[in-house]
C-alpha cells in the first residue's frame, strides 16, 4: 500500500487554511504534515517535514509565494501548487512568473471564496494534488536545471549528438505536465529569422493558452501566436493550437480547425497535430515530443518518423514527466534523443532555409 502524500499549506488566512485542510482531509491518500503562514516560517519546517507537495499562496507577508518559489527550488525542490485568487486565466502575467520560477500548476480561489462549490473544488484540488506527487521536482540555480531524482525506467536512447541537415519545411511540438517550462527553454533560443514555421500543442487547462501565447512572446525573438483558421503557417512564427480544437492542416497547407472527439482526453491532441504534419509535409517535417504525462505524441511522432522526418524527444533526465517521450521512445518513433538544453541548439543546426520560398510546393 501506498504511504499518504505529504502535503505543507502555505496560507495567510486562517479562515483559508481551514478550508484547504477540509478539502484534502476528504482524501485517504493525502496527509498533512505541516502548515505555514508564509514563507519565511514554511523554509524553516521543509527539511524536517519533507512534504511530497507544497501548496502556498501567493500573496503573503514577510516572503510572498513567488518568492517562496524561488527558494524552494534551490534548496529543497519539490512539486509546488499555487492556490490563490491571483492566478485566474486573466492573470498571466502572475501564473507564468510562477511558473517560470518553478511552479509547476495553478489553483484559482474562487473569487466568491473556497467555501463555493466545496465538494467539486475539493474533488479539483485533490486530483491536482495526486498528479503533483508523482512529479520529480529539478532545482533551480543559476537558470541552471538539475535532477533530483531519476526514476528507474528501462529503455534504449539514442546516442547521438549531432543531428545532419535537414531540408525541413516544418516544425511540430508537443508537450503537456512542465511543457511551459520546455518551451520557455526552447522558443526563446530561436532566431528571429529561423527559416519554418512551429506547430506548437499544450496540454493546459482551459483559458489558460492566451496567457502562455502572450508569456512566450513576450520572451522570444520569434512571433509568437495562436493559429487562426484558415491562415498559412509562415517562417520564423510559431503557432500555438487554440484551446478546444484539434489543429491540422487542410490541402492547400492552411490550418484547420477539428471538433473531432478528444484523443485520450486531450484537444487539442499532438497526436493530431502531429499525424496533420507528417501527411502534408513527410519526409520535410521535423516532429519534437517534450515533457508529458500520457502518452500523447507518441503516435504521431511515429508518423512522422515513417515518413522520413526527423524526430526528437526529450530525455529523461530534463523531462519533469517522461511519459510522451518514453512512449515516443518505446515505439522507435524518436530518431534522436537529447536534453531539452541542448533541442533549440540541435534545430538551429539542422533546419535548413525553404528552397524558392515555398514550403512544400505552396507559395508562402
Amino acid at each position: 500500500m501506498r504511504n499518504p502524500i505529504k502535503v505543507l499549506i502555505v496560507e495567510d488566512s486562517p479562515v483559508a487554511l481551514a478550508i484547504l485542510q477540509r478539502m484534502l482531509r476528504t482524501s485517504q491518500d493525502i496527509e498533512i504534515v505541516g502548515t505555514a503562514t508564509n514563507g519565511v516560517d514554511a523554509l524553516a519546517i521543509i527539511p524536517g517535514l519533507d512534504p511530497d507537495v507544497i501548496c502556498t499562496d501567493f500573496h503573503m507577508p514577510r516572503m510572498n509565494g513567488l518568492e517562496l518559489i524561488k527558494e524552494v527550488m534551490k534548496k529543497f525542490p519539490r512539486p509546488i501548487l499555487v492556490i490563490s485568487v491571483s492566478v485566474h486565466e486573466d492573470d498571466n502575467e502572475n501564473i507564468f512568473n510562477l511558473i517560470s520560477a518553478g511552479a509547476l500548476d495553478v489553483f484559482p480561489k474562487p473569487k466568491g471564496g473556497l467555501g463555493i462549490n466545496f465538494e467539486s473544488l475539493s474533488r479539483e484540488l485533490i486530483q491536482k494534488v495526486k498528479v503533483l506527487s508523482g512529479i520529480v521536482a529539478f532545482s533551480r540555480h543559476k537558470n541552471e536545471l538539475k535532477r533530483v531524482h531519476i526514476p528507474v525506467i528501462e529503455r534504449k536512447p539514442v546516442p547521438q549528438t549531432t543531428i545532419p541537415m535537414h531540408n525541413s519545411s516544418i516544425l511540430v511540438i508537443g508537450a503537456s505536465t512542465g511543457g511551459p517550462q520546455a518551451y520557455e527553454a526552447i522558443l526563446p533560443k530561436l532566431p528571429q529569422n529561423f527559416p519554418v514555421p512551429i506547430l506548437c500543442v499544450q496540454h493546459i487547462s482551459e483559458g489558460f493558452i492566451f496567457g502562455l501565447v502572450d508569456w512566450l512572446n513576450s520572451h522570444c525573438k520569434i512571433n509568437v501566436t495562436l493559429a487562426k483558421l484558415g491562415d498559412m503557417p509562415l517562417p520564423g512564427i510559431a503557432y500555438f493550437a487554440p484551446d478546444g480544437v484539434h489543429l491540422k492542416l487542410g490541402k492547400n497547407g492552411r490550418f484547420l480547425f477539428s471538433h473531432d472527439h478528444p484523443f485520450m482526453g486531450h484537444r487539442p491532441s499532438v497526436n493530431v497535430t502531429m499525424s496533420s504534419v507528417a501527411l502534408h509535409y513527410q519526409s520535410s517535417a521535423i516532429g519534437v515530443l517534450l515533457t508529458g504525462m500520457g502518452v500523447d505524441g507518441a503516435e504521431g511522432l511515429l508518423e512522422i518518423y515513417n515518413q522520413g522526418g526527423l524526430t526528437i524527444a526529450q530525455d529523461e533526465a530534463s523531462s519533469i514527466v517522461f511519459g510522451m517521450p518514453k512512449r515516443a521512445i518505446e515505439l522507435g518513433a524518436a530518431r534522436y534523443v537529447f536534453p531539452l538544453e541542448n533541442i533549440s541548439e540541435m534545430l538551429i543546426k539542422c533546419v535548413k532555409t525553404v528552397s524558392e520560398g515555398k514550403v512544400n510546393g505552396v507559395p508562402l
